[in-house]
């Protein structure tokens, strides 16, 4: 029964694991700490392309002709005469990430008399959306467009005009585009995309399509962290400072590049640091150009998948240990960082957060329990203890934690106690097997008390006759005169029993003890499936024969014994006596008391393992 119980609450844990992942990352419950997972992941800089050029408006160029609204059209005209003076020069594609709306000056005409003459200038517009969401037919939110902030006119028709916009996620972060939009019937495209279209043609190749999810957005994959594209300023263009034949051939970018131009964004590989608008264009462009975008994956096979390997951590956690456990749950971690990373090469991005983090609840959920389980199991090895030795000694190894016991056997002096009731056989024949029983519980109580008292092991109870050991299974201070004490608060103990059961039953009984020291084996002894731990040598004999010697409120030691405690312990000589097995008899004694209050009494020998 129990372990059909245990197999269902497996069971119960690997399908509730499974079911936690699949939740998880089904709902994206953590979207914005998945977002830094991904980030970390897919957007690592994969070196930036020489073919993408920026002229920045920077710091230089606003210190050396003023802020930027005070400026002619005509500067900007100037600036494509400068890189168009050549064939050296000029470059394949021209993209102002500059809104031209309305008119200024003269100038205006100047530009787009230049524009319309270079025949490679792509300008943008910007999409006014509205703060107020709808959910389209997919039942996908968007905003939908107000307006569009369109060039002036003459400038529009000289150009090709593409939208700026780029789609922050919920966390501020540029990480998706939405590359195409239709506005009022119309089709707007993204400014980067024209950029790749107008190349495409000057290079002779046929611009590739992108992917796109339901709500028509595309991942972006960062080629360069913000700073990595070649930048230069406008101001020493202008200046002939820079080479205009550096811009020949390539793709180049003009937009704002300083602090306060209010076109500064963050983005997924940036850090604290953020990237201008002008960059991301770039970023975008150079994944048309390589053909990188993503999309994300289907949710629901992907959350299906990693809940299998959720519940499969769960199972191996069960059975294994930390350790072990500890690798797979790395190797797993590694080994979806590494398929994703390769997904997302194909176009497909999933989340990379629920899988690692749900591995790691289930290691620690396993841990815990592991620990649980581990007290559980010490829990019943110390309550099993209680009955074999002292209180304690019990506490001093649940302190310690230490819970080995040498198996099979080794060889240590020990003091082993034995003790029997003197009349038990008559005494039985002559009661009624019930209060038989009751005495020789009162008995057995006694015994085990004063053994337990003095740090001893209760070794075995065998019909009506107690074995203690001392010094066994854990080392024992003083453990001779412990021995001793027992033995004496077990004849001393006897007599106050006799007198109750006297009253009590009618009866009385007294114990005969014998005790005795030396070298034994102790360790398991038994077979595969039935084990006891007790002691076995002659020293365990010669205590058997000296009880057996013993009469009614006798305690009997050995000479050897006598000699370990001669200065502690009040004794009568009663000779040497033959015992069996023994084949020159054993010297043997009578203790008539012991000086507990000696310095090597048991108050300064207190009980530990």
């Amino acid at each position: 029964m129990k372990q059909k119980q245990k197999t269902g609450i497996a069971l119960i844990e690997i399908l509730a694991a499974g079911l936690l992942v699949f939740l998880f990352t089904i709902t994206n419950i953590a979207g914005d700490l998945d977002y830094l997972f991904r980030d970390r992941l897919y957007q690592i800089p994969r070196g930036i392309s020489n073919r993408i050029k920026i002229i920045g408006i920077d710091e230089t160029t606003l210190d050396e002709y003023g802020p930027m609204h005070t400026w002619s059209r005509s500067r900007y005209a100037d600036l494509l005469a400068v890189l168009n003076q050549s064939d050296e020069t000029k470059p394949a594609v021209i993209g102002f990430d500059i809104v031209f709306s309305g008119q200024v000056d003269e100038g205006d005409e100047a530009f787009a008399d230049a524009v319309a003459q270079s025949g490679n200038v792509v300008v943008v517009e910007q999409l006014i959306h509205s703060k107020k969401t709808q959910r389209n037919a997919d039942g996908i939110l968007y905003a939908p467009v107000e307006s569009v902030s369109l060039p002036y006119e003459t400038l529009r028709n000289a150009a090709k005009v593409g939208y700026s916009n780029v789609a922050e996620d919920s966390d501020g972060i540029v990480r998706r585009i939405l590359p195409g939009e239709t506005v009022e019937g119309e089709q707007h495209e993204i400014f980067s995309r024209l950029l790749y279209e107008e190349y495409a043609k000057k290079a002779g190749f046929t611009p590739a399509t992108i992917p796109s999810d339901k709500s028509g957005r595309t991942l972006i994959n960062y080629s360069g962290k913000p700073g990595d594209f070649e930048q230069v300023s406008m101001a020493d263009v202008l200046e002939g400072r820079i080479d205009a034949r550096a811009f020949g051939g390539s793709i180049v970018l003009i937009g704002a590049y300083a602090p306060g131009m209010q076109d500064n964004f963050r983005v997924p590989n940036g850090g604290s640091s953020q990237m201008y608008g002008v960059e991301i264009h770039a970023n975008i462009l150079q994944s048309y150009l390589d053909g990188r975008f993503s999309i994300n994956g289907n949710p629901y096979l992907y959350a299906l998948l990693t809940a299998l390997v959720g519940m499969l951590l769960m199972f191996l956690f069960r059975r294994l240990g930390p350790r072990i456990s500890l690798v797979i749950l790395v190797v797993v971690i590694a080994a979806q960082a590494g398929i994703n990373m390769l997904l997302n090469e194909k176009g497909y991005a999933f989340s990379m957060l629920y899988l690692p983090l749900a591995g790691v609840l289930f290691y620690i959920y396993s841990l815990v329990r592991h620990y649980l389980e581990e007290v559980s199991r010490k829990r019943k090895v110390l309550k099993a203890f209680q009955k074999y030795v002292a209180p304690q000694i019990v506490e001093e190894i649940a302190k310690k934690g230490d819970f080995e016991i040498k198996l099979g056997g080794e060889n240590r002096d020990i003091a082993v106690l034995f003790v029997d009731i003197r009349g038990f056989t008559t005494m039985s024949e002559a009661l009624e097997p019930e209060r038989v029983v009751e005495i020789l519980n009162e008995y057995l109580a006694l015994t085990t008390k004063s053994i337990f008292d003095n740090g001893g092991t209760l070794d075995k109870f065998v019909g009506d006759a107690t074995m203690a050991v001392f010094n066994s299974p854990f080392d024992l201070d003083d453990y001779e005169f412990r021995a001793v004490c027992a033995a004496m608060d077990i004849v001393k103990g006897g007599e106050e029993l006799e007198k109750v059961l006297l009253e009590k039953y009618g009866r009385s009984v007294g114990f005969g003890v014998g005790v005795h020291c030396g070298r034994a084996v102790v360790g398991n002894v038994g077979c595969e499936f039935r084990m006891d731990f007790t002691a076995i040598g002659d020293t365990v004999n010669t205590s058997a024969r000296l009880e057996a010697n013993a009469k009614k409120g006798q305690v009997l030691i050995s000479d050897v014994l006598y000699e370990r405690l001669k200065d502690r312990i009040t004794v009568n000589e009663i000779g040497r006596i033959p015992l069996k097995g023994k084949s020159n008899g054993v010297m043997v004694y009578e203790v008539t008391s012991v000086d507990r209050n000696s310095a090597a009494s048991l108050a300064d020998h207190p009980v530990t393992t």
